[in-house]
């Protein structure tokens, strides 16, 4: 008798394989947003599938989690380079 659940990592590879599939349906030019939008909803699902009822939630959970995450180191490093310039800056 084989198992009567899904694995946390069979709940979400199910979406994560219909974006794959969308990703390379995109315009070429687009396909690098969709390969990423795939590595990034692989990065943290495993985790957020334990919290959320859905593999589709948990998969959209991981790629909320990542772009902030990006988006505040992508803001940290912005800063750092504007302090750097403000301390080279000759009176």
């Amino acid at each position: 008798m084989g198992r009567s659940f899904e694995s946390v990592r069979q709940g979400v590879k199910g979406p994560i394989d219909h974006w794959a599939r969308a990703a390379r349906a995109l315009i070429k030019e687009d396909q690098p947003y969709g390969e990423r939008l795939v590595a990034l909803a692989k990065k943290h699902s495993s985790e957020a599938f334990y919290g959320c009822d859905d593999p589709l939630e948990a998969v959209v959970f991981s790629v909320l989690v990542e772009m902030l995450r990006q988006q505040e180191e992508q803001a940290r490093e912005r800063e750092r380079k504007e302090s750097e310039e403000t301390h080279n800056v000759d009176p």
